[in-house]
């Protein structure tokens, strides 16, 4: 008798673990099949550089921000001041330098205040608070995307780390994952992914450094390492303000994985830190 219930229970158990395996294999396969065209795109812009990089990351960046501002509609944020003071700031990025990115970013304020008090649904302090966290975060990261690929030899190599970072995490956590590393903010997420990414992201910029005879391996080393810690971090902060907002995705751009935010977080911080790391190590 007791073999004969347990054997109801095994097979529930194998038809639970198969359906599992097949989710990931699925859900692995449509990771594969939005990421193909996004790297070609991202690798597009990058090699083209100049103006056609700048307008590529402004309409990227328009739609982060749309995507932000839908998140926290219920604030109300001064739209068009949003999107008026992104495009200043990668113009200012473009034909300027950090000094006109941070006078940009300044005039930015009065702008987006002006804008709240005669928009018909107000806002008040929350309104501007949206904005201004749109412009300092998807405004000045892609600024800095702009400013990097502006120095010599600014070239891929912080996408490189950033991207592989992310898919080793992602793997490994569902490999290996079985310590949750904050789970009121990002519950999938595992320490041991974190691990992995971070350990990936920097051999991948170390390896790229080798086909770059600017970058030595100890110039490699840092900015994977400055890439690999940005990144998980600038993950983490879009899911907190994802778990406030109360939603899973912040838009549908990439079908079942998301919007635009969901995909360049990581790459709105590394593009920071990879700016200053290279800067220094020029």
């Amino acid at each position: 008798m007791p073999p004969a219930r347990r054997r109801p229970s095994t097979a529930s158990e194998r038809r639970r673990t198969r359906a599992a395996q097949r989710n990931t294999r699925s859900d692995l396969l449509q990771r594969i099949l939005v990421a193909v065209p996004a790297i070609a795109f991202a690798i597009f812009l990058v090699a083209s550089g100049g103006i056609i990089f700048t307008v590529g990351l402004i309409a990227l960046g328009l739609i982060c921000l749309h995507e932000l501002f839908h998140m926290f509609d219920r604030a109300h944020p001064a739209r068009l001041a949003g999107f008026a003071g992104l495009i200043g700031l990668l113009l200012a990025a473009y034909y300027g330098e950090r000094e006109q990115v941070l006078l940009a970013f300044v005039c930015t304020l009065p702008l987006v205040f002006l804008v709240t008090i005669v928009q018909p649904v107000g806002g008040g302090a929350a309104a501007i608070s949206v904005t201004m966290l749109g412009l300092a975060w998807i405004g000045l990261g892609f600024a800095h995307a702009v400013l990097l690929r502006g120095l010599p030899h600014g070239d891929a190599s912080v996408l490189v780390g950033t991207f592989l970072g992310d898919t080793g995490a992602y793997l490994g956590g569902r490999a290996l994952g079985q310590t949750k590393l904050e789970p009121t903010i990002s519950p999938n997420k595992t320490v041991e992914g974190l691990a992995i990414g971070i350990l990936v992201a920097i051999a991948s910029v170390w390896f790229a450094g080798l086909y770059q005879d600017w970058l030595s391996g100890t110039d490699a080393l840092l900015l994977g390492l400055g890439v690999a810690l940005a990144a998980p971090l600038g993950d983490l902060f879009e899911s907190y303000l994802k778990r406030d907002a109360g939603t899973k995705d912040t838009g549908t751009l990439f079908g079942a994985h998301g919007g635009a935010l969901d995909r360049l977080d990581a790459v709105l911080f590394t593009a920071v830190v990879g700016y200053y790391v290279w800067l220094a190590l020029l």
